[in-house]
Parts: C-alpha cells; structure tokens; sequence
C-alpha cells in the first residue's frame, strides 16, 4: 500500500501524540509547582530554588546533543521511552523528597529525561513526515503537548489542595510510566540504509543551521524574560490574582493548542520565510504594545495574536532544521533544542538586570528590537540553509551538499520507496505530481467512523474537564443543572472557561454526527 493511500496517522503516530499529551502533562505542572514546593516543603530559599531549577535547566542543555546522537543511531521511540521513564523516575523522587540532595537527583533525572524524551519524539517526527506533511505532523505534536499542558494545570488546581504535592507528583510519575509504555509497545523501528548513507559529512549540516540557531536562541531569550516580566507586571503592577491573570492568558492558550494542527493550511502556501518573518513581526508588536498599553483586555488581545503566530511559526522551524539535517535529524534537533533552552535560561535575568535598571518600556524596547532583529536575519538563515523555495515541505536543492528527504507522515511506513519502486532520487516535480491521485480519500461511512471515533474522545475529554470543574464548584454547567444558575459568590474565569468549552462541545457534536445523519466522504485536499 502506498503512502498516499493510508490515514493520516497509524497507530504508531497515535502512540506517539498520547506519550506526549501524557508527558506534557505533568512536565508542564513541574515548572509552575517546583518553586512552590521546594519553598514550602523543603524550606528552601530563593538562591536555593533558583540553583535547583537552573540545575535541571543546565543538565538538561548538556544532554540535549548526546540525545540528538542517540536518537540518530537508535529506535527514536526506545530512546524517547527512556526519557519518559526518567521522567517518571524524576516525579517518583520529587513525591519522596524530603531533604535537598534527593531534590537535585530528582531535579537531575527530570532534565536528563526531558532531553532524551522531547529531542527523540521530535526526531521522530521529522524522520516520519512526508516532504509534504512536515509542517503538520510538527504541528499535531506541538498541539497535543498544549493539550496535555491544559490537562495538566486542571488536574494540579483541583487536586493540590486536596491530596498535597506528594499525590500530584506520583500522579506526574505515572503518567511518565503510561508515556513509556505507550512508546514502547509495536515492533521496533529499522533505520533506514538509505538515509544512513545519504547522511552528509559531519558538520556540515550543523555549520549551515548556525544562523537559525543563533537566532531561535536570541528571539527565545527575548521572548522568556518579556514572558517573566509581564507576569510580574500583572500581579504586582496591576494587582491581578492568580485566577485574574489566567484569565488574561486564557484566549492565547486555547489559539496556541488548538491552532498548530491546522496552521499549515497556510504555511505551507506561505513558505518557511514568510511565515517566520510574520512571527518575528508580531513578536515585535506584542512587545511594543506592552509598553504603551496597560489593561487587561488590551494585553489578552496582544497575546493571543502573538499566541497565533507563534504556533504557526513553531512548526515550520522545526521542519525546517529537520529538512536541513542532512540525514541527522536527531543532531539537528538536539542542537536545536539546545539553542533554545540556552536563550530561554539566560533570557529572564538579561532583562530582569535590564528592567531592575532601566523600567518597563525599556525592556520592552529591548524585546521589540530583538525581535525585529530576527525578522531581519531569518531570510540570511534560511538561505543559508539551501533549501528549495517551494515552502517549508521541500528539502534541501541538489548540489547544495544536502539530501532529498524522503519520509512519511507521522505513523507511515519508510520504506514506500522500496515498496514503489522508486528510489530516494524521484524529482520532487514527479512528486507533486503524482501527490492528488494518492491522496486519502475516505468514504461516507468510513468518514462517518472517524468523525463518531473523534468525537468519542473529545467527549471523553469534555467529561474528565467537566468533573475537575465540579470539583472546584467551577462547572457552570453542574450549577444549571442543579441549581439553575450559578451563584454570584461562585462566579468566576474557570467557570466562563467552562461555559465556552461546553458551546464548543455542542458545536462539535452536531457537526461529528451530521456525517452519520447525512453521509459524505472525505475530499483529498488540493495540491495548489
């Protein structure tokens, strides 16, 4: 069977997408609590908290390259198991803790986990996307970790107060343990000769992603510390409650986890530069209207444009440095993730120093002007890059020292080549001539199957949502039923949360079901 003919994802590529809503999860939660327990649990100081989360932070960005090695040489998905086992193991320390040294083994088993398991699941990624799903299985990736972010935060805020730390972190570790499990089970993946042999001279590769490299790093540690200050500029400037300032962010998280799995809808017609130049550019408003504007609507509507681009642009980046890896993607990404992480430790105190020093608008101007910075050098780095101009799906141009990647979308099979009959060579005009005859097309009642199978595990979603919301008497949908409305004392953002998820839910269960009601098949979308 061709590549063209099956689902979108195989069972592998759904494996994948649950290991990381599931580790996302409590991995998300860590960052938020750490601070926390270590102060209340450990009576530990800020110097103390601070050297704990910058020893995680530290380890996990000297891993990051060895995990790009090993998920080149090895089955990506045993390699991102491992990771999630350290990860399980880190909050199974975390839960158990009760002097500082067994909270630094836990915090060091936590960054050497988060390494090997986000590199190698990202690594995957790229060696399975098809040349022209590149973009949207990164996207699919990056929305399940949102969705397992979202699961996490309601999870922690209707239990902690409840069953303590120690209860979230053993939650947290199995969790990890269902990520592990779930990527270990299928057979276990053959690397691909042909692309073991394509791969390019060492370092070279890595010599041409340099620019972008410098860049991802720069802009991240611009965005972190603006991120930092603006938190702090919500609750301290503008006396916003925790549950006040969520509400502030709520908008720009729902766009950034629901958006990625459709954005290459127009990314892929955009191209890698425009839509990265577009990021930048709106990276560099938000910025700047942090400066100028100072109420809360007005920074939410900020956000959640910056939310938009954001999570357009994630997914073509990191396409990008896998059509450029010359064959090595786990290098590339591990190398990647590392310049990221490098700008996201060092962004907050550059412009905490910088806002200590000079205020707020300069910080701002600070972050405005890095960032259009980027948008100024990212067409010199993807240049650099000598990839063919066709938009993000193409690989690197013949001649330019790079390779043609031939993959598959998440959870297909590498070897179509082999299968076809044609080699690693084909001319990507063939290619994309020959996309719309192999395109999926679903019938009726198999579309109608999917659309039914879907909505089961949104509903499914929604009811988990909507019992954590009744155990925070926040589900304005409880009240109604039992009380005809909610009272006023009881009136807050997790119930208007509620409310929109439920006119979302309602939405989609008379559109998954119209497809049984009025059968139609699915259309194979257009190559122009």
């Amino acid at each position: 069977m061709s590549a063209g003919t099956r689902a979108p994802t195989d069972p592998a590529g759904r494996r994948v997408l649950s290991a990381a809503l599931f580790a996302s999860a409590p991995a998300e939660v860590l960052d938020f609590l750490l601070p926390l327990w270590a102060g209340s649990t450990l009576s530990a100081g800020a110097s103390t908290v601070g050297a704990l989360i910058a020893f995680e932070a530290v380890l996990s960005l000297l891993v990051r390259p060895l995990a790009g090695e090993l998920a080149d040489r090895f089955d990506q998905r045993r390699v991102a198991a491992a990771g999630a086992g350290l990860y399980a193991l880190s909050f199974a320390g975390y839960a158990l803790a009760d002097t500082l040294v067994v909270a630094f083994v836990a915090a060091g088993l936590g960054g050497a986990g988060g390494a090997l398991f986000w590199v190698a699941l990202r690594a995957w990624t790229g060696q399975r996307a098809q040349d022209g799903d590149g973009t949207s299985a990164y996207g699919r990736l990056l929305s399940a970790e949102g969705q397992g972010a979202f699961v996490g935060y309601l999870v922690a805020f209707s239990l902690l107060e409840r069953g303590g730390y120690p209860l979230l972190f053993w939650l947290g570790s199995a969790a990890c343990a269902v990520a592990a499990g779930s990527l270990l089970r299928g057979p276990r993946q053959e690397r691909a000769r042909a692309v073991t042999e394509r791969r390019e001279r060492r370092g070279a590769a890595e010599r041409r992603l340099l620019p972008l490299m410098v860049v991802s790093a720069v802009t991240a540690a611009a965005e972190a510390g603006l991120w930092m200050l603006l938190l702090l500029r919500l609750q301290a400037d503008l006396g916003l409650s925790p549950n006040g300032i969520a509400l502030v962010f709520t908008p720009g998280f729902v766009v950034f986890v629901l958006l990625p799995a459709h954005a290459h809808r127009l990314t892929d017609r955009l191209g890698r530069t425009p839509t990265m130049v577009a990021s930048f550019a709106a990276s560099a408003l938000f910025a700047a209207g942090l400066a100028v504007v100072s109420t809360p609507p007005a920074i939410a509507v900020l956000w959640t444009v910056a939310a938009a681009c954001f999570a357009a642009q994630v997914p073509v980046e990191q396409a990008t440095v896998a059509a450029a890896s010359g064959g090595r993607i786990g290098r590339a990404m591990g190398l990647y993730e590392s310049a990221r992480l490098a700008g996201v430790v060092v962004g907050p105190l550059v412009m905490g120093l910088l806002y200590e020093e000079a205020g707020w608008v300069a910080a701002c101007a600070a972050a405005a002007a890095t960032s259009v910075l980027g948008a100024l050098v990212v067409p010199y780095a993807v240049r650099t890059l000598g990839l063919a101009q066709q938009g993000t799906e193409s690989g690197p141009r013949t001649g330019d020292g790079g390779e043609d990647r031939e993959g598959i979308d998440m959870g297909i099979d590498t070897d179509t080549d082999k299968n076809t009959g044609r080699g690693a060579g084909t001319d990507m005009s063939e290619r994309e001539a020959a996309r719309p005859a192999a395109e999926t097309v679903l019938g009726p009642k198999a579309h109608a199957r999917k659309e039914r199978r879907d909505w089961y595990l949104h509903t499914a979603a929604f009811a988990l949502g909507q019992l954590v919301l009744w155990a925070l008497d926040s589900s304005w949908l409880i009240w109604q039923i039992t009380d005809g409305g909610v009272p006023d004392d009881q009136r807050g953002p997790l119930v208007w949360v509620g409310r929109i998820w439920l006119t979302i839910w309602v939405i989609d269960t008379i559109w998954s079901w119209s497809y049984t009601v009025w059968p139609r098949e699915k259309k194979p979308k257009s190559s122009t």
